[in-house]
């Protein structure tokens, strides 16, 4: 198969009996923990700098969150790009998802949601969030109508990780799926072949068919027209910028690779570590083992046990030892969840002075974790459970927002716009929002613009010719438009 924007994902982690990372299976190489660095050379991916890091606090002038200064969030995908646009005044929106197989979340799944929330208040900027109860239909064997009510219990986790509701639209594929959005995922479907498909995501003959269309549907959120009610129909209007764990991967190089094809801006990515398991970190937390994961859900009492009994310890096996050794950091689950969990930079280094050395103990650092664990649990318990259906619906309505005021210090100036800009609203389109690219007409007007009559390339003085009688034309039909417009009142004058 032909690689899209970037190394073949599916062939080169399952070749050589070395580690697996497709967007369904982690694996390390031999029960070890995910290369990273290889994966970045595998993925053709970037990774995030010091440099970088210091250019997104100076942008936004807000100190970096801990999953980004400490590396959990560590490649991207022309996040330069983003930052070049924001610095030049330009607009952008976040897009992420998730998957609701499960009544609740586990830690893990919060990571990239706690990220998002914290670039959306630090760029200021929309949010959309896709809950693919039909890829979980598709790939679990669950009834359609499970997936839709998971999506709902799982959007009350979402909503509880602080987004600004003003900015954010959250959605389910199976009641979203909407004629602009539709659009764009048979414009993307064309653009890849069933090999290509297959070497991206490594389909076979025993995938049913609504796994191998299913991409186009996780693809299509990267291009603002799918939110018309959100950022108007205009696919260039905005850049797109995806949160995601890296085993999302090779569904974003496949849109990228497209969307110069459709029209669209490529999307950039900021791309996560996985969250290590409790008993290891040979791949990541499984919603399907209640042992490998600590819920959202769960008690200060099963959060305690769980952690004692099931984290894996870097301590060495006698008192006498650890003393002597010390711990090891590498491979110690407390020590790696602390380094999520806990925001203060200095306290954690000093448990990691103290672990490392033999000081501090595998049950201190795993009394830690405890301590660290149970307020941020029971911090998130009590708001979801003061989420209701009215908030979902609200956070679910396609209610045309006014596009200004997703950006920035703009807020709700609905009240500011004139007269004019709320009689000429489109309906089902957001107020405001730049105007949609006619796409027969210009991209009929750009393809004559490259090629003659014959189909052969024109020349530059060919090209500049015919921009000049476009420009003339276009000038023309103003004046008479305006004269038209002065005879009438004059008429009506009269």
């Amino acid at each position: 198969a032909q690689p899209v924007d970037g190394t073949d994902a599916a062939a080169t982690s399952a070749t050589g009996g070395e580690q697996i990372v497709t967007p369904w299976d982690v694996e390390g190489a031999d029960g070890q923990g995910v290369d990273y660095d290889k994966l970045i050379k595998e993925f053709g991916c970037s990774k995030i700098t010091a440099e970088m890091v210091e250019r997104i606090e100076r942008v936004t002038g807000m100190k970096a969150h801990p999953f980004l200064r400490r590396g959990m969030f560590f490649a991207h995908r022309e996040m330069d790009l983003i930052l070049d646009a924001y610095e030049k005044g330009e607009k952008f929106y976040l897009y992420t998802g998730r998957g609701p197989s499960s009544e609740s979340l586990h830690l893990g799944h919060l990571i990239p949601f706690h990220f998002t929330a914290w670039l959306q208040k630090a760029f200021k900027v929309p949010l959309v969030i896709q809950l693919t109860d039909d890829e979980k239909f598709l790939w679990k064997d669950m009834a359609l109508e499970e997936c839709e009510r998971l999506g709902r219990e799982n959007a009350k986790d979402i909503i509880a990780c602080g987004f600004d509701p003003k900015r954010t639209f959250i959605f389910s594929d199976v009641n979203y799926m909407c004629t602009p959005m539709y659009k764009n995922m048979m414009k993307i479907a064309k653009c890849v072949t069933l090999n290509q498909v297959r070497g991206i995501f490594g389909f076979t003959g025993e995938s049913n068919i609504g796994q191998v269309g299913f991409p186009p549907t996780q693809a299509a959120p990267s291009f603002p027209d799918c939110f018309p009610h959100m950022f108007g129909e205009n696919k260039k209007s905005l850049r797109c910028l995806i949160p995601c764990a890296i085993d999302q991967d090779p569904y974003f190089r496949m849109t990228r690779d497209v969307a110069p094809r459709i029209g669209g801006y490529k999307p950039a990515l900021i791309e996560s570590r996985f969250f290590p398991a409790l008993k290891g970190e040979s791949g990541k937390m499984s919603a399907s083992d209640a042992t490998s994961a600590i819920y959202v859900t769960d008690t200060a009492k099963e959060i305690k046990n769980k952690v004692n009994k099931y984290a894996f310890s870097g301590g060495q096996l006698t008192v006498e030892d650890h003393r002597r050794i010390g711990g090891n950091l590498d491979v110690d689950i407390s020590w790696k969840w602390l380094n999520f969990f806990l925001d203060d930079d200095e306290e954690l280094a000093k448990i990691g002075e103290e672990y490392s050395s033999g000081r501090m103990l595998s049950g201190e650092i795993k009394a830690k974790l405890i301590e660290t664990l149970v307020p941020i649990v029971e911090h998130h318990q009590a708001i979801r459970n003061s989420v209701d259906d009215a908030q979902i619906d609200a956070f679910m309505s396609t209610q045309p927002r006014v596009f200004a005021s997703l950006f920035g210090d703009m807020g709700d100036i609905a009240g500011a716009l004139d007269e004019a800009t709320l009689a000429n609203a489109k309906p089902g389109v957001a107020i405001g929002a730049p105007a949609a690219d006619d796409d027969g007409v210009k991209r009929a007007q750009r393809t004559q613009a490259q090629t003659g009559e014959n189909g052969e390339p024109m020349s530059k003085s060919q090209q500049k010719k015919l921009l000049k009688e476009a420009q003339i034309a276009e000038k023309k039909a103003k004046q008479a438009e305006e004269k038209a417009k002065k005879k009438a009142e004059a008429e009506e004058a009269n």
